[in-house]
C-alpha cells in the first residue's frame, strides 16, 4: 500500500511538473524536448502499474506498434518520441483543466446555481440544463455531467411516481450531456478542439470559433426541439413545486467565464501564444487564486495546503485509468497513422482524389462509427488526420476541416459507450452506456448528424 501511495504521489508530482514544463514551452521557454518526452515516459510508467487489464492493453499496443515502425524500417525513435511529446501535451491539458475542476466543485455558489438549474418547472427544465451545462462544461469540463447530473438524480428521486421519476431523470440527464458535448466544436478548454487545431495544418482556435458556434448552437437547439416535440403527455401530471433562488445565482458563473476567457484570449492575442499554451499556465493560476478565495478565513480542516495534498495525493492519482487511455490514444494515433498510411494506399484508398464535400461530410459521420467500436476520438482524429490531404490540397480553409472533425467529435459523446459522458449519464440514469447511446440518443443523433453535415458543406464550400 505505501509503495502504491508512494507511486501515486510520484506520478502527481510529475504531472504538475510536466503541465508547468510544457506550458513554459508553448510559452517560448527553451525546455528541452527530451525531458517532456522522458517525463512522459516516466509517468505512464507509474501509472500504468496501477491500471485494470483492459487500460494495460493499451500500453501494451503502444510498445508493439513501435516494434512494427522498427521491423518497417520507419524511423521508429523519431515518431516514438513524438508519439510521446503527444502524449505528454495530452496529459498537461488535462491536468491544467483538473486544477480548475477541483475548486469548482466546492465551490458553494456553483453547487447552488446547479441546485437552482435542476428543479427548474417541466416547461423549462430542459433548457435551463442543457445551457448550464455547455456553461458549466466551459469551466469543469467532464464535471460539469458530475455535478449536474448528481443534482438532476436527486431532483428525480422527490417524484414518488415512478414512471414521471424515470422520465424525468431521463430528459434532465440528456439535457446536461447534449449541453455538454455542445461545448466541444468550439471551448478553447475542450479536448476536441485543442487536438484537432494541432493535427490540421494551419489551424487554429481563432480561426475556428466562430464556426464551431455554429455547431454549437445545432446540437443544443436540436436537442431542445426534439424534447419538445416529443416529451411525454402525461394523464395526471405532478404537481409544481416553487423554484427557489432566481436567475442571478447564475452570476457568479458567467464572471468566472467572463475573467477566464478575457485572460486566456487577452494572452493569446497579446502575447500570440497558442490557446492551449495559455491554458496551461493561465487556468491553474486562476484555480490557485480561486482556492485562496475559497479557504479565506476557514478552518484547519479545510485549509488550503490540505486540499493540494488531496489533489496530489488522492484525485489526480484516482485518473489514472482516464490519463493512461487519453495519453496512449495520442500515442498510439501518432505512431499508428505512418503505418496505417501505405495499408490504406495499398487497398487503393485515395484521399486526395475524393471531393472536398465527401471528405467534409463522412467525418461528421466516420468518428462517431469508429467510437461504436471502442476507438477513443482522440485516437480515431490522430489516426485520421495525417491520411487527409491538405485544407489547401482541397481547396478549403483549414477551419473547415477543424469543424468537421469537432462536429464528429461532439457527436461521438452523444452516442459512443466507451466514452466518459455515457458512461456517467448511464450511470446516473441506472442505464448501461450501450442504452444511453444508441436507445435514448439514436434518433437525436441522425437528426444532428444531418444537420451539421449540411452546416459544415455550407460553410466549408459556400461561406
Amino acid at each position: 500500500m505505501m509503495i502504491s501511495r508512494t507511486f501515486d504521489r510520484a506520478a502527481a508530482g510529475l504531472l504538475v511538473f510536466l503541465t508547468l514544463a510544457f506550458g513554459l514551452r508553448e510559452w517560448g521557454a527553451d525546455v528541452p524536448p527530451l525531458l517532456i518526452e522522458g517525463l512522459a515516459f516516466v509517468i505512464l510508467l507509474l501509472l500504468g502499474l496501477r491500471v485494470r487489464a483492459a487500460r494495460k492493453a493499451f500500453l501494451v499496443a503502444g510498445m508493439a506498434l513501435s516494434v512494427w515502425l522498427a521491423a518497417a524500417g520507419e524511423d521508429w525513435l523519431s515518431l516514438s518520441l513524438d508519439g510521446l511529446d503527444k502524449a505528454a501535451f495530452i496529459a498537461a491539458f488535462f491536468t491544467a483543466l483538473s486544477t480548475l475542476r477541483n475548486v469548482a466543485e466546492t465551490s458553494p455558489s456553483l453547487q447552488r446555481t446547479g441546485k437552482f438549474l435542476a428543479s427548474q418547472p417541466p416547461g423549462r427544465r430542459y433548457a435551463a440544463l442543457t445551457v448550464g451545462g455547455h456553461l458549466f462544461a466551459l469551466l469543469i469540463n467532464y464535471g460539469s455531467i458530475s455535478l449536474l447530473g448528481s443534482l438532476a438524480s436527486q431532483s428525480a428521486r422527490s417524484e414518488t411516481d415512478l414512471l414521471i421519476r424515470s422520465l424525468r431523470s431521463r430528459r434532465m440527464l440528456l439535457a446536461i450531456q447534449r449541453g455538454f458535448i455542445s461545448s466541444l466544436p468550439w471551448s478553447p478548454l475542450a479536448f476536441a478542439m485543442a487536438i484537432t487545431t494541432a493535427v490540421v495544418p494551419g489551424a487554429s482556435w481563432a480561426g475556428s470559433v466562430l464556426p464551431g458556434l455554429g455547431s454549437a448552437a445545432i446540437i443544443l437547439l436540436t436537442g431542445w426541439a426534439m424534447d419538445s416535440i416529443f416529451k411525454p403527455r402525461l394523464a395526471n401530471p405532478p404537481r409544481r413545486m416553487p423554484v427557489e433562488g432566481s436567475w442571478a445565482l447564475l452570476s457568479p458563473l458567467f464572471v468566472l467565464l467572463v475573467l477566464l476567457a478575457m485572460t486566456v484570449l487577452g494572452f493569446h492575442f497579446w502575447l500570440d501564444i497558442r490557446v492551449v499554451g495559455v491554458v496551461m499556465l493561465v487556468v491553474p493560476a486562476i484555480a490557485i487564486v480561486w482556492a485562496i478565495l475559497q479557504h479565506s478565513g476557514s478552518g484547519a480542516e479545510t485549509s488550503l495546503p490540505l486540499r493540494v495534498r488531496r489533489f496530489l495525493g488522492e484525485e489526480l492519482p484516482a485518473y489514472r485509468g482516464e490519463l493512461v487511455l487519453l495519453m496512449m490514444a495520442g500515442y498510439i494515433g501518432t505512431v499508428g497513422a505512418p503505418l496505417l498510411q501505405p495499408i490504406v494506399m495499398a487497398a487503393g484508398f485515395d484521399a486526395e482524389a475524393l471531393p472536398p464535400w465527401l471528405v467534409l461530410a463522412s467525418l461528421v459521420w466516420i468518428i462517431p462509427l469508429f467510437g461504436q467500436i471502442g476507438m477513443n476520438p482522440i485516437l480515431a482524429v490522430t489516426l485520421i488526420a495525417p491520411l487527409l490531404p491538405a485544407p489547401e490540397t482541397l481547396g478549403i480553409a483549414p477551419s473547415a476541416l477543424v469543424i468537421a472533425i469537432a462536429s464528429g467529435w461532439a457527436l461521438s459523446g452523444a452516442t459512443s459507450p466507451f466514452t466518459a459522458t455515457t458512461l456517467l449519464i448511464g450511470a446516473f440514469g441506472n442505464v448501461s452506456a450501450l442504452h444511453v447511446g444508441l436507445k435514448w440518443n439514436g434518433g437525436y443523433f441522425i437528426v444532428t448528424a444531418c444537420l451539421l453535415t449540411v452546416w459544415v458543406l455550407v460553410y466549408g464550400l459556400v461561406l
